[in-house]
């Protein structure tokens, strides 16, 4: 069975999206957390990882259709 490389790189999208808005949760609440004390700096780089690998995953789902091959049908009409 063959890998699904555009399929494998959207679900990764999708656990990133989860692993980085439980990131920026976690700054939220050790900054609201800690009253006047500093956050450790580790805290405040939790959410940084999964953005950048956001960020590649989403310019390649992004540049996936325009680098397609195109058949001359688009998706969604039939051809004449």
């Amino acid at each position: 069975m063959a890998m699904n490389w555009k399929r494998t790189i959207r679900q990764l999208h999708r656990w990133l999206s989860v692993l980085f808005t439980i990131g920026v949760l976690a700054n939220i609440a050790s900054i609201f957390g800690l009253g006047n004390q500093e956050p450790p700096v580790w805290v405040g780089l939790l959410a940084l990882l999964p953005l950048i690998l956001l960020l590649l995953s989403g310019l390649y789902l992004f540049a996936l259709p325009y680098f397609a091959g195109h058949d001359g049908v688009r998706q969604g009409k039939a051809a004449k």
